[in-house]
């Protein structure tokens, strides 16, 4: 197969330890090489030279719009459709908000079993603070479907499953929601950069995504909201934040929203994550997303092979149709937690979901078959051997 991505450079992007096999850029991506120098620049040229000058000398205050304008082909969606700041959490409560209230005389909120407990939280506490008798329904993922009804008013969802990486069909259920008056919100933390999505031809109303995962912008780094464009005039932010307001420099005390998506702006822009982020971007003037998902699928589908043709204790989690996972695959040990801390031991480095899921992130920017077989068989020789079993191993540290 000829592609148009040279994968050797965008690996050659990244500043990976040595010695290191990263499957964990589902969870964090690595740090590209350019990102320190550029974080001094901004540090010491830009707020350090020009103070708070740099809002206006250095183009921060318009960051969030011009980086929204760079992830939207990522996802699918039209420009000036997008836009960037805060956390996904706030992101998902803002989309949440705004989509009960295009649907006031409806009181179901459907998600499903396997979506991000955050998510959920803010559903729950959303439905609190609003005491709206709003109901969160949770049916198995398979089940989604046959629980869209006209009772429902908004259906939340993650397009790919943290814990399996089973994939929803988007474009599916998006549609059957638009026959049934729902309003829909996608989170794409595990599918923007790992996978085509297209907003603007699925319909969906709005969407959320954080950009540390497969769009390496670092630890904490911000989160994105696209709201459908023929709906952006009509959201009333829940979080009327001062950079959501139409002139915030007029100091009105009365909010008038921004216009489009802008409205979804809150507060001050995360100018150093920013910086990170617009420089991690730039592996995509040298990838295209459709090569990625491509090579994600066929390293993939070769770490699979390997793990079930050397390592019988272990139970695949992941769909086994390509078409039905995202860009990670996982397994099933009741030891996996212990398994798991061996393996990053010894230099591959994934991570470990509750109760027993070992998850694997297939990230081609950066890895290639080599990696892969190291550690196909780095797990094989952990398990088949017991190495896992010691008292280090078993020590549970905060973060799994």
């Amino acid at each position: 197969m000829t592609t148009a991505t040279d994968f050797a450079a965008t690996r050659a992007f990244f500043d990976l330890p040595e010695g290191v096999t990263y499957l964990d850029g589902n969870s964090l991506g690595p740090l590209p090489r350019a990102v320190p120098e550029r974080l001094a620049q901004a540090a010491r040229h830009d707020w350090g030279g020009k103070l708070i000058g740099g809002w206006n000398d250095a183009g921060w205050m318009e960051m969030p719009d011009r980086l929204g304008d760079r992830i939207a082909p990522l996802i699918g969606a039209p420009a000036g459709s997008v836009t960037l700041g805060d956390t996904l959490s706030v992101k998902v409560y803002q989309a949440l908000a705004a989509a009960l209230a295009l649907n006031p005389d409806r009181r179901v909120i459907l998600s499903c079993a396997g979506n991000f407990p955050s998510d959920l939280y803010i559903a729950q506490g959303l439905a609190r603070t609003l005491e709206r008798g709003h109901d969160l329904r949770t049916p198995p993922p398979e089940e989604v479907e046959a629980h869209l009804s006209e009772e429902v008013a908004v259906l939340m969802l993650t397009e790919v499953d943290y814990r399996t990486g089973r994939r929803h069909d988007m474009a599916r259920l998006s549609a059957r929601a638009h026959e049934l008056g729902i309003v829909t919100v996608w989170d794409l933390a595990h599918s923007a950069g790992a996978l085509p999505v297209d907003m603007a031809g699925c319909g969906a109303a709005f969407a959320v995504g954080c950009t540390y995962k497969y769009l390496n912008s670092g630890p904490g780094g911000p989160a994105f909201i696209h709201v459908r464009p023929d709906l952006a005039q009509r959201i009333d932010p829940a979080l009327a934040g001062w950079l959501g307001h139409e002139a915030p420099f007029a100091f009105d005390p009365d909010y008038r929203p921004a216009p489009a998506v802008m409205r979804m702006r809150v507060g001050t822009p995360p100018v150093l994550q920013m910086v990170a982020l617009e420089t991690a971007l730039e592996v995509w003037d040298m990838a295209r997303i459709e090569d990625v998902r491509a090579r994600s699928v066929a390293l993939s589908q070769r770490f699979i092979d390997a793990v079930e043709a050397s390592c019988p204790a272990l139970t695949l989690a992941s769909p086994r149709a390509p078409e039905d996972r995202g860009s990670q695959v996982s397994f099933r040990h009741p030891e996996g937690y212990a398994i798991m801390q061996a393996l990053i031991a010894g230099g591959v480095v994934g991570d470990f979901r509750a109760p027993d899921i070992l998850r694997f992130g297939i990230t081609p920017l950066y890895l290639d078959e080599a990696d892969i077989d190291r550690a196909a068989e780095s797990l094989a020789h952990i398990v088949n051997r017991g190495l896992w079993d010691a008292p280090e191993f078993r020590a549970r540290k905060p973060v799994t």
